[in-house]
């Protein structure tokens, strides 16, 4: 199954897949908006059957301020991103450590609008990549549950994130609801095919 985005025509495919090769990422972000607010962390890793083999993480230096609430949230000061590169800089580097890979990352699609939008104004055109979404697949694979945060996966699934809301600390972790997920598959034996039939359940309240 595969959705599609029509403000975004030439955005990569939400996919319900289990790849064992993908780029996983986090974006911090000075807001929601992805056409008015900034990247200020981009945190991924370089993932080669179920193997990590690289890592990438960058602040980045906003247009503007960063407000106290963002780094309350995130922890991320002005301080920390005024000699990072701005985003036409660090955006090149960024891209060619993703290439054409298949990407992943929990409410990923968050993350890929704001690539998107920073894609067309560094290069001309979107983010093409297809992704993976890890709150896609736990709604599916636990539909019972009325919350699927990756603070909720994490206290689920019995994990621990030291630096929440850090861009590399939230994508190694993750990474590792990611392999409980693929575990608990196997150990119920649920096919990739079972999981793409199953309606996805959305609590209206749900973050």
């Amino acid at each position: 199954m595969t959705t599609t985005d029509e403000r975004r025509p030439d955005k990569g495919l939400s996919l319900i897949e289990l790849p064992s090769d993908y780029v996983l990422l986090d974006l911090e972000t000075t807001g929601l908006n992805p056409a008015d607010d900034s990247i200020i962390e981009i945190g991924a890793i370089k993932v080669k059957e179920f193997d990590i083999v690289d890592t990438f993480t960058a602040f980045v230096k906003p247009p503007h301020r960063i407000s106290p609430f963002i780094t309350d949230l995130t922890g991320i000061t002005n301080e920390m991103v005024q000699d990072a590169g701005s985003i036409e800089q660090v955006l090149p580097e960024f891209m060619s450590f993703v290439g054409t890979s298949l990407v992943m990352g929990h409410n990923v699609n968050f993350d890929i609008n704001f690539l998107y939008e920073n894609c067309v104004r560094c290069f001309g055109y979107g983010f093409r990549n297809d992704f993976v979404d890890t709150l896609r697949l736990s709604r599916k694979l636990f539909p019972e549950e009325h919350h699927h945060r990756l603070c909720d996966l994490e206290e689920r699934f019995q994990l621990h994130n030291e630096h929440a809301h850090r861009a590399l600390s939230d994508v190694i972790l993750t990474n590792q609801c990611y392999d409980y997920m693929r575990r608990y598959m196997s150990e119920h034996r649920i096919s990739i095919e079972e999981l793409r039939s199953r309606p996805s359940r959305r609590y209206s309240h749900e973050a």
